[in-house]
């Protein structure tokens, strides 16, 4: 049986973030340092946009371009990356070897999130998540069916990553797993 759904977007020039990083290659060889300005749009799907279930647009302004800042203007490291090794935190300072060429960056200007690569296909899943985390309980009944975070590292070129929310499968987790 079909399902009827409604999907709201959010796309906005101030939900955005700069950021430089280094992509790594299976191989273990990885792209220079270089940046991006990276543009985050969000898609909510609803199964029903009534009155009763309407959802505010301001609040999810408002959590996306807090997740963004954390990022913005600074040196992404993938914290999860075979080929990243910490070397030492001294005088705030953060000192790093990737694939076999070692950086020390200033401490506040680095952010390790914790994926296994700076793509945008795992930035778009690492920021989903966090978005996920930061709605209000009420939100997150059999209503919301998904939500879809899309990262784009220039015009046309980015990922997404869909979250489903359990409660809107109508899938019941196993005794051991209920709390």
């Amino acid at each position: 049986m079909a399902r009827d759904s409604h999907r709201t977007h959010i796309r906005k020039e101030a939900i955005k973030f700069s950021a430089a990083h280094m992509t790594v290659f299976p191989d273990g060889t990885k792209e220079p340092l270089h940046g991006h300005d990276y543009q985050v749009s969000l898609t909510l799907e609803l199964a029903d946009a009534s009155l009763k279930n309407m959802v505010s647009f301001a609040a999810f302004k408002k959590s996306l371009a807090a997740l963004c800042a954390k990022w913005d203007e600074r040196v992404l490291l993938a914290a999860k990356c075979p080929f990243f090794k910490v070397r030492g935190r001294a005088r705030g300072e953060i000192e790093f070897t990737l694939c076999r060429k070692r950086y020390v960056v200033p401490a506040d200007e680095a952010v390790m999130v914790s994926v296994e690569n700076i793509t945008t296909e795992l930035l778009s899943k690492e920021l989903c998540l966090k978005f996920v985390k930061t709605l209000d309980r009420k939100l997150l009944t059999k209503n919301l069916r998904s939500v879809a975070l899309r990262v784009d590292e220039s015009d046309g070129q980015g990922s997404s990553y869909e979250w489903r929310n359990p409660a809107a499968s109508g899938i019941v987790a196993p005794r051991s797993a209920r709390r």
